[in-house]
């Protein structure tokens, strides 16, 4: 998308440059109202900003009061279906504020199932980064929060004595209850300290740096250790993991909705299909004591039966776990 975005900054197919009205100040002046409205209407600064951008964009090349000129702008583009349905629903919002009439062409992008990584794949990533980044994604990977949801985070939302955290869900989500493994409520207490932070201060994510960071350090990771499938592993797949052993452990698709904070049960459904429990190769190990059972238990394995005194666990080869200790951490 964001490639996208630059490409359309230097050139585009038959524009044909013309202010949407006599004045460049009264145009932007129409895209600020729009904005303006839809900030009072609830819309987040993170939702308006791009769009924004994109009317900026349209109004640059073509009339935004004449609605058949900017359809065929738009379709001459050389856009991903879906960057053209983002332009598109941005000026369905202008043409509803400024009363303009248009049939609204139809952009339907094409959903993709992205490849759930490993765990292990995932802590190999984790596992090169520093402190700070190497206990942010860790929390994604232990509770399926959008990075978004992470840079909002305060101390205040988190249980540090029972690692429970209480976040502010996006997209108008409901809110939900999340649990941090051992390891990763560990790194957050030596977080905090080192830091000094107070009860009402966010722990100093950034959404966008999180991204950028982790593009980087998987791509370094990747090329270190000569695994370029590394190079595939996108940020949000973290949050993906986290849908789609939720779902394994429970089979119950309601619940897998609720701790992903989704709207619409929808987009939970695709952790079904991420899952694939008829061909499922399984890592089985066994526990003697009731510590290495509740360890694996916290590692992810799933009870299935006890023989000869000994209980058994499993857990898909494609959730193996890749343990380090935070020590190991630079």
């Amino acid at each position: 998308m964001k490639e996208e975005e630059k490409n359309s900054k230097r050139e585009f197919v038959g524009s044909n440059p013309t202010p949407c009205t006599t004045e460049r100040t009264l145009c932007i002046s129409k895209i600020f109202a729009v904005i303006y409205n839809l900030k009072k209407q609830g819309y987040s600064e993170r939702t308006l900003l791009p769009m924004a951008k994109w009317l900026k964009m349209l109004a640059n090349s073509v009339d935004l009061d004449n609605p058949e000129a900017v359809k065929d702008f738009i379709a001459k583009q050389n856009w991903s279906v879906a960057f053209k349905e983002n332009v598109v629903n941005a000026y369905e919002h202008y043409c509803r504020f400024h009363g303009i009439q248009w049939s609204k062409p139809k952009y339907k992008r094409v959903e993709k199932i992205h490849r759930v990584p490993s765990e292990e794949d995932i802590n190999k990533i984790i596992s090169h980064a520093s402190l700070k980044y190497a206990l942010g994604y860790s929390i994604i990977r232990d509770t399926g929060l959008r990075p978004i949801e992470l840079e909002w985070l305060k101390v205040k939302d988190i249980d540090l004595e029972n690692g429970v955290v209480y976040p502010r869900t996006a997209k108008h989500g409901e809110g939900r209850v999340l649990r941090l493994k051992p390891s990763t409520l560990a790194m957050l207490k030596k977080y905090i300290q080192k830091h000094n932070l107070k009860p009402n201060d966010n722990l100093g994510f950034v959404s966008r740096r999180l991204t950028e960071n982790w593009i980087r350090l998987r791509n370094n990771v990747a090329d270190k250790l000569q695994q370029p499938h590394l190079k595939m592993i996108r940020l949000y797949d973290l949050r993906h993991f986290f849908g789609s052993m939720t779902y394994w452990k429970t089979k119950d698709i309601v619940y897998t909705q609720r701790l992903m904070g989704h709207r619409n049960i929808k987009n939970t459904l695709r952790y079904v299909h991420l899952v694939n429990f008829d061909k499922e190769e399984f890592i089985v190990k066994v526990a003697r004591t009731v510590k290495e059972a509740c360890q694996l238990i916290e590692q992810g394995f799933e009870y299935v039966t006890e023989i000869d005194g000994v209980k058994l666990f499993r857990k898909p080869e494609q959730f193996l776990s890749f343990h380090f200790r935070p020590s190991e951490l630079h």
